[in-house]
């Protein structure tokens, strides 16, 4: 069976499975969670803005 296709919140990118350099981010809206994926390149490109989101007990 294959891997299922991720896309890329960001760019569309798609990737087989999760690729290990991709990094997700869990989402809350309301009562609603989601979690979406970015690609490497994505990732990287807005490092500073997903450490923003970072709460600080992670620091």
């Amino acid at each position: 069976m294959p891997e299922a296709t991720v896309t890329c919140a960001r760019c569309g990118a798609t990737g087989e499975g999760v690729p290990l350099t991709w990094s997700s981010s869990v989402e809350e809206r309301g009562s609603r969670r989601r979690t979406v994926f970015y690609c490497d390149r994505c990732s990287r490109e807005n490092v500073r803005a997903i450490e923003g989101r970072l709460d600080e007990e992670w620091w």
